[in-house]
């Protein structure tokens, strides 16, 4: 793992993430973990079971759940999820994991194994308080916290998650690979 101590590991869901990104980043290793919650808890549990890192730091894609969002790279502090309800049917609350994950005060990102691209799932998961919107990162948060390593995750926002957001991320997730490779950089100094 390297001879100056622990590397950093740098996380994306799909290669398409990371197009910009050096096939070697120093003081990085790099895990893409596949699409949705269950790939995301389970490629980085398997990494951080089998290795020490200072700090996971995650880069992606995410859609824009207000004007304010959109064209720029996010520094997320804290994740929810907006496919659980609770035994009450309270919509956010899991019946076992905590309603949220991450640092507190900051963007907040609604995470759900659904691709989000209309109008009407946008209101009912703003109204859970997020501006973002993706597939991963609770499940990032939550695991890095039960292995105690510290956690920074970056999203560039690809889509309004509105109609024809799948499309418009096939188009863009290049450009988005740009933004969060110059983040990286200006953040690290790689």
């Amino acid at each position: 793992m390297g001879g100056r101590g622990l590397m950093r590991l740098l996380v994306a869901a799909l290669p398409q993430e990371i197009t910009a990104f050096p096939a070697e980043l120093p003081g990085f290793e790099v895990l893409v973990t596949g699409l949705g919650k269950l790939q995301a808890a389970v490629g980085l549990s398997e990494r951080l079971r089998d290795g020490a890192y200072e700090e996971v730091v995650v880069v992606g894609t995410a859609g824009g759940l207000v004007p304010t969002a959109e064209g720029t790279v996010h520094e997320v502090a804290t994740a929810i999820q907006h496919d659980v309800a609770d035994l009450d049917g309270v919509v956010g609350r899991h019946v076992a994991l905590p309603e949220r994950t991450g640092s507190g005060e900051g963007v907040v990102i609604a995470t759900g194994d659904r691709f989000i691209d209309d109008a009407d799932a946008v209101a009912e998961i703003t109204a859970l308080g997020a501006t973002l919107v993706d597939m991963e990162t609770y499940a990032y948060f939550w695991v890095a916290e039960r292995y105690g390593v510290p956690i920074r995750v970056f999203k560039a926002v690809s889509d309004p998650a509105q109609d024809g957001a799948t499309q418009l991320w096939d188009e863009v997730v290049a450009t988005c690979s740009e933004w969060l490779r110059e983040r990286i950089r200006t953040e690290y100094g790689v």
